[in-house]
């Protein structure tokens, strides 16, 4: 059994937010019904190269544990199909820009009324309130927006974005997350409720500390690189064949890594004894630790670091830990067959439950692949209703 049995998600979302939350959902138990355009679908079946055996790796990676059905909700047909799985889901989430379901009688308002029970979840690029409540919102301007890229990249570049879509997938975890409360409340109050999610609040509020030295100083941070605003040393360090992080995160971790290298004289030096001075003089510092990290490979400073218990790592890329062995045996690597990419591999499910463990019970949908079977067990609806909905293109 998973955490989630027995709820019901109807997810009119699309791209990357959304459809994140909902895999979260899905993973654990929920069923979800994707509802996609038919003859379309969702935009990411499109996105790529690359693609196996046509299906897109993108959407691949988001939308497996779901049912899809297709309808036209430009239909009079169509529109009638999504509001009554409305009555019967306990989650609607929808990422429409804010006012565009209203025309359609499946805004939160119209859609509660008929179903008191229903978490209604929204998210856009800056919510349902305030003077940018309608402006259209995508991740790298979100990212742009949030105060994110201007952290981001070496002092002297240009402001430079996270490598994955971060604004899109922070604000699904917060999707998810909300919904969970939502329903939590649920259990209490008996009503459902609207969770509001803005993609720009989700970056604000992963700037955390440095939003804490603006708040402190009235000084916006600038782009340090890898380098740490308030601990030092913590960076990325050139080893003699690639590259390190070292983490010293508080003073007695710095006298260790000191009488590691066998420079008990930076731990005593007034100007690197404590973490302010160290930060304090970064420069006079950097060059020193940068010497000593040359001589050695980062295999070499990796084995010594740990067998300190100082905190450091190397800097794998995408492929290297996705074929380390810690992170197979966390089952964060899956393989799953998919009717027409066949045999395909997956990120696994970080959240871990002893009693109610999470699953991956079937693959990414085909477009449609489910409409039938979602018209006829949860709607009732017999063949020839059925065939008559496709014949008059609503499905």
């Amino acid at each position: 059994m998973g955490s989630l049995d027995g709820i019901k998600v109807l997810d009119l979302s699309r791209i990357l937010a959304g459809p994140y939350a909902t895999q979260i959902l899905a993973d654990h138990g929920a069923e979800v019904w994707k509802v996609e355009m038919p003859g379309k679908g969702d935009d990411t079946r499109a996105f790529g190269p690359p693609f196996t055996n046509g299906e897109s790796a993108y959407f691949l990676s988001v939308n497996r544990n779901k049912r899809s059905i297709t309808v036209d909700m430009k239909k009079p047909e169509g529109l009638e199909i999504v509001r009554s799985l409305a009555d019967k889901a306990d989650v609607l989430i929808e990422n429409f820009r804010p006012g565009a379901l209203d025309r359609l009688g499946l805004d939160y308002e119209s859609a509660s009324r008929r179903n008191p029970r229903l978490v209604y979840c929204s998210i856009s690029g800056f919510g349902q309130t305030g003077p940018w409540a309608l402006k259209p919102g995508y991740d790298l301007a979100i990212q742009g927006m949030g105060g994110l890229m201007s952290l981001t990249g070496v002092t002297d570049g240009p402001p430079t974005k996270v490598g994955t879509s971060i604004a899109d997938i922070i604000s699904g975890i917060y999707a998810a997350q909300g919904i969970l409360l939502a329903l939590y409340a649920r259990e209490k109050t008996g009503k459902g409720q609207r969770v509001d999610i803005s993609m720009l609040d989700g970056q604000v509020s992963l700037l955390t500390y440095q939003a804490g030295i603006y708040f402190a100083t009235g000084e916006s941070p600038k782009r340090l690189g890898n380098q740490h605003p308030t601990i030092c040393p913590y960076e990325t360090f050139q080893t003699a064949d690639g590259y390190i992080n070292l983490a010293v995160g508080n003073d007695k971790l710095w006298k260790e890594f000191c009488n590691l290298v066998a420079r008990p004289d930076l731990a005593a030096d007034d100007r690197f004894d404590t973490n302010p001075r160290r930060v304090h003089h970064h420069d006079a510092l950097f060059p020193i630790l940068s010497e000593i990290f040359r001589h050695d490979t980062t295999r070499e400073w990796i084995k010594k670091l740990d067998q300190a218990g100082i905190p450091a790592g190397p800097i794998f890329d995408v492929g290297d830990v996705l074929e380390l062995e810690q992170t197979k045996s966390r089952e964060m690597v899956v393989q799953v067959d998919h009717k027409k990419a066949g045999n395909i591999r997956l990120t696994g499910i970080p959240i871990k439950l002893s009693d109610t463990p999470p699953a991956i019970k079937s693959p990414p949908p085909l477009l449609g692949e489910h409409t039938d079977e979602i018209l006829s067990e949860i709607l009732g609806y017999g063949p020839e209703k059925i065939e008559a909905l496709r014949t008059a293109n609503a499905i």
